[in-house]
């Protein structure tokens, strides 16, 4: 945002005309017990050189970008061709946002319908968004979209093997919005959800939401969970945060989703400290009207020539006011932008390349470490590109060691599962070389205890 600094002249003439005598009068209508009665704790104004100097030394502290990293847990780092760099630091790209006056933002209309297109055909799904901030809050607005479907229903079911951060949204989503919601888990001892849980399907069930790849990388029994979901005349909610993985796994459309979400931060978007990554939000044609966000479609003008208008807008600064179905009022212009141009980059076969790639480097990886160290995987079944392993002592210490060689090893499944005390949630991708798989196995036999 511009700083247009002001004259004291020209400020005071606003108060004139404002009609009070100095800034602190604007605040005179607050409480005094909610007023800072001192200044402010920060530093005095800098000049450019030192503010640049204060900056390259508070960057010489970020020393993960030179690690060998195998975090995952919802942001993964894939390889970004330079193409998608290129496209969106065009200035039409570069300052992509809502278009307030959207007809006359053809450009921005048809980047946004492309992306559209595009997801709903990753999917296999009748119509998608055009995008909301992220895949927690693209999960938090299907559960919320599900009430507005099965109004006569309570209770929402989520696998706990889906990522704990959307289910801390979906938490604050239901918890303040809707009091009628109960949100219970199914249980996943083993890594996936156990297929007893889905006897808590039943005909009160709103929606089922669970995640595939699932958060400790594995992949859920989806046929079995859409099967038993629509016996009961529940909504099947599939999470895709992992999206490269749709290059070889079936998608939401192949399992008859009612509404599938995820994040398209693998697609094309860098890691930056856990975001920007952009939610992805698909479902059945039928439900359409009961979708946040908006959706851009394709018509012809008065000439027959082809052009795009904005077809459905249910945010609460247009029509519906406080009826609207999300609040969500902006979505992720030009990290959908991002995500369109890798997919068009890549196309259907480098997809389903990129996959591949991922599938082998985690069971190599995964095999390896098995044979070679002290460490198990804890679940056993299918995974993608992430898996679990346990570690013979703390998994906290052996992070920390890893570090200190320069390896950032995984996510310590702890904070969020306690139970799990001594895993660790290992993530790699095609940008990782085989010499570099190998290098983590080795660092991690000598910081567990040496060979099995």
């Amino acid at each position: 945002m511009r700083y247009l600094p002001i004259t004291d002249k020209e400020r005071k003439e606003m108060l004139d005309k404002i009609g009070v005598k100095s800034v602190s009068d604007l605040f005179s209508p607050l409480p005094q017990n909610v007023l800072l009665k001192k200044e402010l704790n920060i530093p005095s104004a800098k000049s450019e050189p030192e503010l640049e100097k204060i900056m390259d030394e508070l960057g010489k502290e970020n020393t993960g970008a030179n690690m060998l990293s195998f975090l995952g847990g919802g942001c993964y780092k894939h390889h970004c061709p330079a193409l998608v760099d290129q496209m969106i630091s065009r200035s039409e790209f570069y300052t992509s946002y809502t278009p307030y006056q959207p007809e006359v933002s053809q450009g921005t209309l048809q980047a946004i319908f492309e992306f559209q297109t595009m997801i709903a055909n990753l999917f296999k799904m009748d119509v998608a968004n055009a995008s909301m901030y992220d895949g927690a809050t693209a999960a938090a607005e299907a559960v919320l979209m599900s009430h507005k479907i099965q109004t006569k229903r309570h209770k929402v079911l989520i696998a706990s093997t889906v990522n704990p951060q959307y289910i801390q949204t979906i938490r604050t989503y239901t918890g303040f919005v809707v009091d009628s919601i109960d949100l219970l888990e199914m249980d996943a001892a083993t890594g996936c959800v156990a297929e007893k849980e889905l006897a808590k399907i039943d005909e009160d069930t709103i929606c089922v939401v669970f995640q595939y790849p699932n958060y400790f990388g594995m992949i859920e029994n989806i046929r079995k969970i859409s099967e038993v979901t629509h016996e009961k005349g529940a909504l099947l909610i599939p999470v895709i945060t992992e999206t490269t993985a749709l290059g070889i796994l079936a998608t939401p459309g192949d399992i008859d989703a009612d509404i599938a979400v995820g994040d398209g931060q693998a697609l094309g978007i860098p890691v930056n400290f856990g975001g920007p990554g952009v939610g992805l939000f698909t479902c059945k044609e039928k439900y359409m009207r009961k979708m946040p966000g908006r959706l851009i479609g394709q018509t012809v003008d008065k000439n027959g020539n082809r052009c795009f208008v904005l077809t459905l807008s249910a945010r609460e600064q247009h029509i519906k006011r406080e009826k609207a179905t999300s609040n969500i009022c902006s979505n992720q212009g030009l990290m959908a932008t991002a995500a369109s141009i890798y997919l068009a980059t890549m196309g259907k076969q480098g997809m389903k390349e990129v996959a591949l790639m991922n599938l082998k480097r985690a069971d190599y990886l995964k095999n390896k470490i098995e044979k070679e160290t002290p460490c198990k995987v804890a679940f056993k079944g299918s995974n993608y590109n992430e898996f679990t392993i346990l570690t013979p002592g703390c998994a906290c210490c052996a992070l920390k060691a890893l570090a200190e060689k320069g390896i950032l090893g995984g996510i310590h499944a702890k904070k969020y599962y306690p139970e799990l005390e001594n895993a660790v949630i290992v993530n790699t991708t095609e940008i990782h070389s085989y010499e570099e798989l190998d290098k983590f196995v080795a660092a991690l036999k000598e910081v567990t205890g040496g060979a099995k």
